[in-house]
């Protein structure tokens, strides 16, 4: 079993989620660490907490995929059943407490992931 490692680059970038109320991309993470460490880093890192299971992935739909922390999640299955907001005018993603809609699937699929982002205008822009 591969041993996890804990470094100050990996306590700062989950600091940084724990404290913030949005959703982060990789540039945004990299722009609050680039004084502890560089580009690559942040990406290694946010596979590794991934895989881990504590964050998750949202993919938007123009490509940009942010980062949040995530509750209940094990090593290697994330299973957060929320909705992702994402306003239109300020660009913050966030996690609702709304639970994603049961999508029956045929015959032989099996979903590993589901990822549902509305994408609308926060109260804050209104």
């Amino acid at each position: 079993m591969k041993q996890k490692r804990t470094t100050v680059a990996k306590i700062e970038l989950i600091d940084v989620l724990t404290n913030s109320a949005q959703a982060l991309s990789h540039a945004e993470l990299f722009e609050k660490l680039q004084h502890i460490c560089d580009r690559v880093t942040v990406y290694r890192i946010l596979e590794r907490l991934t895989e881990e299971g504590m964050i998750h992935r949202i993919a938007l739909s123009d490509g940009t995929v942010k980062f949040a922390l995530c509750e209940a999640c094990e090593e290697g299955h994330h299973h957060h059943a929320h909705v992702h907001f994402n306003c239109k005018k300020c660009g913050v993603v966030s996690c609702l407490d709304a639970e994603v809609p049961k999508v029956k699937l045929p015959g032989k699929y099996l979903a590993e992931e589901v990822n549902l982002v509305v994408t609308g205008v926060c109260a804050e822009c209104r």
